[in-house]
């Protein structure tokens, strides 16, 4: 996505050789009519697949998530980093690591939110090493439910997480493939 790719460039900031800072319009604050786009553009790419919920994971991807759903007409679900004192035990759970955070943590969902009959496409707004994403699918795959895939605004492929589910069979989907962060320019995939 071209105008994306702009964006990042004029934009965003390369901080080190594997981290790219947009906080300006993506995961920080939000260009709310830019989200809009993404989010059809994701919805676009997945619109004959069935999908039943868009999930992620609070909080960076919850606007574009939300863009997606809309487009879709389906639910939007957020795995929380904390469980609620609402749900219980009542959830489904997994272990994430954050490597911008250098923390683990628990995400939880409500047993509610997703069932065995949703076919389920995430949505994030970063993809490197694939944690959260892993965490996600796992979560999926507790309820019983269907992965259609993964749409991502930004993935860092150098950083494997792509890579890594693409060879377990998972559709993945990147908006703005990054092939390279090093000497502070960003580099697209062709």
């Amino acid at each position: 996505m071209q105008k994306l790719k702009d964006k990042i460039i004029t934009e965003g900031r390369v901080l080190s050789d594997t981290v790219l800072k947009v906080d300006s319009f993506l995961n920080h604050q939000v260009d709310p009519e830019f989200s809009v786009e993404l989010g059809h553009e994701l919805a676009r790419r997945f619109a004959g697949d069935g999908v039943t919920k868009v999930f992620t994971v609070e909080a960076s991807g919850i606007a574009v998530a939300l863009t997606t759903g809309l487009a879709l007409k389906v639910p939007v679900v957020f795995a929380k980093k904390k469980r609620g004192a609402t749900q219980g035990k009542n959830s489904y759970s997994s272990n994430i690591y954050s490597f911008t955070r250098q923390e683990s943590v628990d995400i939880h969902v409500n047993k509610k939110l997703i069932a065995a009959e949703d076919r389920v496409l995430i949505v994030d707004d970063f993809l490197a090493h694939g944690e959260a994403l892993r965490g996600m699918a796992e979560i999926i795959a507790q309820a019983g439910a269907t992965l259609v895939g993964v749409g991502i605004i930004i993935e860092k492929v150098f950083q494997g997480g792509g890579a890594a589910l693409r060879a377990k069979g998972v559709r993945v989907e990147s908006l703005a493939p990054v092939i390279s962060l090093a000497g502070g320019k960003v580099e697209f995939a062709e």
